[in-house]
Order: C-alpha cells, then sequence, then structure tokens
C-alpha cells in the first residue's frame, strides 16, 4: 500500500519485535534493571479532521513487553501516533494501564543517512503536551516528563524512552530503549 500521506509515521507502519530491551526503573531502595522482549503492531488508521480545518493522518498501536526472566507481560500500552503535515507536527497519545495518560508532541526529520527520526515530549508544566494520572499515581509514582524517540532506516527501528518520576522521595528516570525488526 501507499502511506505516502502517512508522512513520517509511514516508516512505523507494521508489526515489529524485538529482545534486547533494557528497562531501567525504581525500587524503594535503588535500581531495577529488567532485559525484555516486545511486540509492537502499528497500523494506519485512515484520516480524521479536527474542527473542519486540521487533517491528521493515524496509526493505531500496541505494545506488548514481557521479562526475559519470566515471561510475563510487565508493560502493555496502547495508543495513536498522528502526523499533521500542515503543522509539521507528530503526537503521541497513549494510555497504560497503571492509571496514565500522555499527550505527546513533537517532530520529524530524516537523518543524513536517510533514517527517519520522530521525537516527542510531554510535561507536567506544559499547556499542551500534557500527563493525566490518576491521584494514587500523582502521589506515589508521580510522572512528571516523558520524552521518546524513534529512528527508524528500512525494517529496523531503534527507540529510547525517558519517564521522569516522583518516587520513594526522590525522582528517577524510567528508561527504556530496544532495537526492534519489522516482520510483517
Amino acid at each position: 500500500m501507499n502511506y505516502a500521506e502517512y508522512g513520517p509515521l509511514a516508516s512505523i507502519i507494521g508489526t515489529w519485535k524485538g529482545d534486547s530491551g533494557m528497562d531501567v526503573a525504581p525500587e524503594s531502595d535503588g535500581i531495577e534493571q529488567n532485559p525484555y522482549y516486545e511486540t509492537l503492531i502499528c497500523e494506519a488508521a485512515g484520516d480524521l479532521k479536527n474542527a473542519e480545518t486540521q487533517q491528521l493522518w493515524v496509526v493505531r498501536y500496541h505494545q506488548e513487553v514481557r521479562r526475559k526472566s519470566n515471561h510475563e507481560v510487565f508493560h502493555d500500552q496502547v495508543g495513536y501516533w498522528m502526523w499533521d503535515a500542515a503543522a509539521q507536527q507528530v503526537i503521541q497519545s497513549l494510555t497504560i494501564p497503571r492509571a496514565v495518560c500522555v499527550l505527546a508532541g513533537g517532530t520529524a526529520t530524516t537523518t543524513a543517512e536517510g533514517a527517519t527520526q520522530i521525537d516527542v515530549s510531554a510535561s507536567l508544566d506544559d499547556p499542551h503536551w500534557n500527563i493525566l494520572q490518576s491521584p494514587f499515581m500523582a502521589n506515589n509514582a508521580k510522572t512528571t516528563h516523558y520524552s521518546h524517540s524513534i529512528t527508524v532506516k528500512g525494517d529496523v527501528m531503534e527507540y529510547t524512552e525517558s519517564t521522569m518520576l516522583d518516587i520513594y522521595g526522590r525522582e528517577f528516570d524510567h528508561t527504556d530503549g530496544d532495537t526492534l525488526y519489522r516482520i510483517a
């Protein structure tokens, strides 16, 4: 299919698998590191218009992450990537079943090597690209900042993700990163 209307998001459409992920998460007494493997499914969902003027091209996704140690799912995320060609803007909306939702915005560029680079972020103090969380999470594991960077070249996707948390009486940069390969 021709996905030209999806702009930089055309590069992420497909089913991806990776098995070299590393999750660095907070523990009450330090840091926990979890090697993981994952499946990411990104499906073209068409276009839509907002207020009869803004046209977005939408990619729906589902990411399932499993610990290598016990093969249990420890992260399940659903959301949308959107491309606003008129504004040259990439938007990511996501939800995780910890009662946290994020609306992040950013840009896409083409690297000197011909890869697509997508960078988005959100912050509690940003009036547009923000984080919504339940009272429990706000009081016990507050997300204060989120950033996500993806580089896609052909059938290889690399990403890094940073979620700044206020947890256990300290700030912690919860990070994830992996290299995925398009299998379909």
